[in-house]
């Protein structure tokens, strides 16, 4: 299918009140628009209530930018078109003869938005039956071979068939800074999880060795983060200095860890972050295989 734009969902900002969900889906927008333009993708962003549409004719390459943007749930690849029955009538039909015969089976999951002579379950039976005698396909509402995803918001109608998951979290830059002390690859998992909550990353690394693994880390998740020289005394100045909230470790429940935590306490009067403490060797291990890390 040649595609239109790609409908961008979100999760936790739609429970936000109304001023902060406004300023964070501005903030999301703006993340989007950077990141594809570090790409070098063209585009136009529409943003409604609850949803994102990234116009595009760059679509293949802005799937893989979308699924690392904090803040997003999911994603569809979708053709627009309007909400007219007959029109969407024929949209149906085009897409689903190119994608299943009589010998496989489709369901069709419709939303609608907006005030319409039809509901939801209109749509269904009136596409779906269109689909069935077009391509003599069966009707499987359980387990269908194809669905077709119909999206209806006013006056316009979106056609997709796949949602691809995000990473969701929050947008990067919704919440405060904080200073992620980085010392090995597992205290970059440490910064993801809190870049994965909105937070503003401070890279604070010991040598030059890991500024170049915090540069490849943050393109890797279109971050724009400082990053500053450790000194082990000075870690709360540093932390002011860069109007830090907070510090972040990559620590881990062991005696060892426990004993450095209690160490960094006495030295600074910020708040420790340890988004590691409760995890097991294997999870750590697995979340890091996860996002591209190596342990």
């Amino acid at each position: 299918m040649k595609y239109d734009l790609i409908i961008v969902r979100y999760g936790e900002i739609g429970l936000k009140a109304k001023s902060t969900r406004r300023r964070f889906e501005n903030i999301l927008v703006n993340n989007i628009k950077k990141a594809l333009e570090i790409k070098k993708i063209s585009n136009q962003i529409k943003l409604e209530p609850g949803r994102i549409f990234v116009y595009t004719d760059q679509i293949e390459e802005s799937v893989p930018v979308l699924e690392k943007i904090f803040g997003i749930i999911s994603i569809s690849p979708s053709i627009k078109t309007t909400s007219d029955m007959g029109e969407m009538k024929k949209f149906a039909v085009n897409i689903s003869k190119k994608q299943i015969t009589d010998k496989d089976s489709f369901a069709l999951r419709v939303t609608r938005e907006g005030d319409h002579g039809y509901t939801s379950r209109d749509v269904a039976v009136a596409l779906g039956d269109a689909v069935r005698k077009m391509t003599h396909a069966k009707v499987n509402l359980t387990k269908p071979d194809f669905t077709l995803f119909i999206e209806i918001r006013g006056d316009n109608a979106f056609f997709y068939t796949d949602k691809i998951l995000g990473v969701g979290g929050l947008p990067l830059k919704t919440q405060g800074n904080v200073l992620s002390l980085i010392d090995t690859d597992v205290s970059l998992l440490a910064a993801w999880y809190m870049m994965h909550r909105g937070c503003n990353i401070v890279f604070a690394s010991k040598n030059k060795d890991l500024d170049k693994k915090i540069k490849l880390f943050m393109s890797k998740w279109y971050a724009e983060s400082k990053i500053v020289t450790i000194n082990q005394n000075k870690i709360n100045g540093i932390a002011i200095e860069n109007h830090c909230e907070a510090i972040v470790t990559g620590h881990t429940l062991s005696k060892k860890s426990l004993e450095e935590i209690k160490k960094l306490k006495k030295q600074s009067k910020l708040t420790i972050l340890n988004p590691l403490i409760s995890m097991t060797d294997e999870q750590i291990k697995n979340k890091m295989k996860e996002i591209g890390l190596k342990k």
